[in-house]
């Protein structure tokens, strides 16, 4: 039976007070009916709905009451990343003149040139998240996850009451809004006096209620708390009306127009002292505000400079944070206990009397290590200046010496003496009563146990299998932990060696919990040899320097067998880094555990011959300087290099000061001192050997006839069913071609997985050629064939 217009009537008008009522109070924090009044309104319109579910409307305001609770969140695959900014971490004016400075040197500014012009705003603290409209309606909303893949928790967000469930005006065909979910703290302080009258457990702080609200199973939770929303950019935009916004804050007034809250702190102004001047001036009002900011974000302006600004590893460079200081307290050290992390890292640590500092209360508080302990002489007893370093982890700033506690001296009863002694680095681990060690000029001690100290263990598992890296979906912290503590695995390796019948007798498994587990370690066997490497959980290495070394050498062998010279002279890695990753790989306890994951069946898929630009990397001008021969700097290791092309026939030299006559004389004489030293003519002579076996290695530049795709371009979309999309776009330039962002005539495949979207169109309509993965597999391996 159809649906008297009357009705129908009524449902519209109902839908449009309340969005005016909701508008009016989250928006204008002017509330202009009563609660009951509203809840009436509200019920009415549910009713309605009930009885004639053709009006439930997906804008309809009764959606944000949430739905049925979730068993778990699906994954979104975000079409543009959500990509962090980086922290200004001079928290004083000269932050903001550092990041002019950055700027202007990256677009070529001189002084003659005027000043940038900038957007500065406030950096909420709260829940970063991406909401996607289409034709005006929200379908879709996610966290920031790792920036590719985020969670859906789109009931979730329906239910923030001023997120518009349909947007004003003439919107664009997709639209994905990326801002903050935070709660006020008034609104936080009402929940609370309400939830502790319930007798319910209350929210701490602002920030963990909204992070934690928005990732609840149930909808119905989220519903039930004062969350609000702020929108600071977009990712994805399709089919915007008219010309679109050219700068940054035209955007932001633009998404203000469709309805989307946007914070009314933010200025347009021009040059460094502007923004110190922004940043002083939110930095007062800061106690004022009703939500919890922790600095303000600094962006350019004009989206054509941010085009040519570009990226950084995963932050834009045309943006920047401006922390504030951190916020500090004062309490008591009741003791000083030592932790010991992953990589065996011996870190002392203050246990406090809680204290409420920025938000949270605190009970411990890191004292970073044992010269630390000392230069600030922390003592049981004392009384302390705890600081929340970066607004998240505790730290002890100083002590108060004229608080510390005394006691008489036994033989002098009128001198006082301290109560405690001072603090004392443990001589053997708390975790395992291995060794405590400390390298020489090092500041951090650790423990010698390696491999058989559970500490260690259970956290290069859990990096291990992290989502990051060999991604095993199943493996947490409460299922490693029951696996160490009952012998089933201490190494990696380990892992793969794991059967249905021993998993399923765990604590809170059960079999198809096993089964599945089982199947997720089967299906990480095959990771990215960036992945792989970033697994190993090597000091100092992370996703980025993963990344490196898997593009630059290409192969695990390769790298397992490179000296630290070549390492210092890929991209991005430096000298100590390098040293890390050689010492990794010469220890052999090592060696001994890749060589039981190889043997277990893991491998790299994607491993390929080294990059071709390594053979200008490898040229000895550059390898000389990083040898660490005092005094040999870059200068002079070009002029070393053009008396001895060939490191090989410098480390046989033996009239070695007649031949480095040339030279400045403090710079041969260091040289002839270091090749004196046990074992440097024996390491340059490896490192000559290497080289050649290197250089022998390298295919020729991407782009020369000699690769199969040379000069082909490629853009992938879409969710791939088992490559993600670095791994892809790494497969794609071994072989020569080209990845863009965008489909043009110019594009000669496009390679498109699930949900691609838009680009899957623009394909379709300008005839270019469309690869699902098996496809674009195939294509690889012909070519490679040929």
């Amino acid at each position: 039976m159809a649906v008297p217009d009357v009705i129908r009537q009524r449902a519209a008008d109902l839908r449009a007070q309340i969005e005016a009522h909701n508008r009016a109070y989250y928006e204008q924090d002017a509330p202009t009916v009563a609660d009951a009044v509203y809840d009436a309104l509200f019920r009415e319109l549910q009713a309605l709905e009930d009885a004639h579910p053709e009006l439930a409307t997906p804008d309809s305001p009764t959606r944000r009451v949430g739905g049925r609770p979730l068993a778990a969140f699906a994954q979104v695959s975000h079409r543009v990343p959500m990509l962090s900014i980086q922290t200004e971490t001079d928290t004083k004016a000269s932050g903001a003149w550092n990041f002019d400075a950055r700027v202007r040197k990256e677009l070529g500014l001189g002084e003659a040139d005027g000043p940038v012009r900038y957007v500065a705003e406030l950096k909420f603290d709260g829940l970063a998240v991406s909401l996607r409209y289409e034709h005006g309606i929200l379908v879709q909303g996610a966290t920031r996850g790792d920036g590719a893949t985020g969670e859906d928790v789109t009931q979730n967000l329906r239910t923030v009451r001023d997120i518009p469930l349909k947007l004003k005006g003439h919107a664009p065909a997709v639209l994905e809004v990326r801002g903050e979910v935070y709660m006020r703290r008034d609104d936080l302080a009402r929940y609370n006096d309400m939830a502790a009258a319930r007798g319910e457990k209350i929210l701490v702080n602002p920030r963990n209620a909204a992070a934690g609200s928005i990732r609840q199973l149930d909808p119905a939770i989220a519903a039930s708390r004062p969350l609000r929303f702020f929108a600071y950019g977009v990712g994805e935009v399709e089919g915007w009306p008219g010309e679109p916004p050219a700068t940054h804050s035209a955007l932001l007034d633009a998404l203000a127009g469709f309805g989307l809250p946007v914070c009314e702190h933010r200025a347009v102004v021009e040059g460094p002292q502007a923004l110190a001047d922004f940043h002083a001036r939110m930095g007062a009002l800061r106690p004022e505000l009703p939500f919890d900011i922790d600095g303000v974000v600094y962006k350019v302006d004009s989206l054509e400079l941010q085009a040519k600004l570009g990226f950084r590893s995963r932050e834009p460079r045309w943006a920047v944070a401006h922390k504030y200081p951190a916020q500090e307290a004062r309490t008591r050290v009741e003791a000083i206990v030592v932790q010991v992390g992953r990589t065996g890292a011996i870190t002392p640590v203050a246990r406090l009397q809680p204290v409420f500092v920025g938000g949270v209360t605190v009970t411990h508080a890191t004292l970073h290590n044992e010269d630390e302990v000392r230069r600030k002489d922390v003592r049981v007893g004392d009384l302390v200046i705890v600081r929340r370093a970066g607004d998240v982890i505790p730290e002890v700033v100083a002590v108060v010496p004229e608080a510390r506690p005394m006691r008489a001296e036994p033989h002098d009863p009128s001198a006082l003496v301290p109560l405690h002694p001072p603090f004392v680095l443990p001589a053997s681990c708390p975790e395992c009563g291995s060794h405590v060690v400390r390298e020489e000029g090092g500041a951090v001690a650790r423990c010698s146990g390696g491999l058989v100290c559970p500490a260690q263990v259970k956290g290069s598992l859990l990096h291990f299998a992290g989502r990051r890296a060999m991604d095993v979906e199943g493996l947490g912290d409460k299922l490693v932990e029951q696996l160490v503590e009952q012998g089933l695995v201490r190494t990696p390796a380990d892992l793969y060696r794991l059967e249905v019948e021993n998993l399923a007798n765990l604590e809170r498994m059960g079999r198809k919990s096993a089964e599945n587990l089982v199947a997720a370690l089967e299906a990480s066997k095959s990771p990215s040899l960036a992945r792989f490497i970033f697994a190993l959980g090597i000091r100092h290495v992370g996703e980025s320097t993963a990344r490196t070394l898997a593009d630059w050498l290409g192969s695990l062998a390769l790298l397992r067998r490179t000296p630290r010279p070549i390492l210092a002279v890929l991209p991005d890695i430096g000298g100590v880094v390098a040293q890390s990753i050689a010492d990794f790989f010469a220890e052999p306890h090592n060696e001994t555990a890749i060589d039981a994951l190889l043997a277990a069946g893991v491998a790299p898929r994607d491993e390929h011959p080294p990059r071709a630009e390594l053979g200008e990397a490898l040229a000895w001008a550059r390898l000389y300087g990083v040898l660490g021969v005092p005094r040999l700097t870059e200068a002079r290791a070009r002029e070393l290099a053009a008396l001895f092309p060939d490191g090989a026939k410098l480390a046989r030299e033996t009239a070695l000061a007649a031949r480095l006559s040339s030279l400045p004389q403090p710079v041969s004489a260091a040289l002839v001192d270091w090749l004196a030293q046990p074992g440097q003519r024996e390491s340059l002579l490896q490192l000559a050997a290497r080289r050649e076996e290197i250089l022998a290695m390298l295919p020729a530049p991407a782009g020369e006839p000699g690769l199969p795709l040379a000069g082909l371009t490629f853009v992938i979309t879409g969710t791939l069913p088992s490559l993600k999309r670095d791994e892809a776009k790494a497969l794609i330039e071994a072989v020569g071609g080209k990845v863009s962002s965008s489909v043009s005539k110019k594009t000669d495949y496009l390679v498109a997985g699930s949900e691609a979207g838009s680009k899957l169109e623009n394909a379709r309509k300008l005839g270019v050629p469309i690869l699902d993965e098996a496809a674009f597999l195939g294509l690889l391996n012909h070519q490679g064939e040929n």
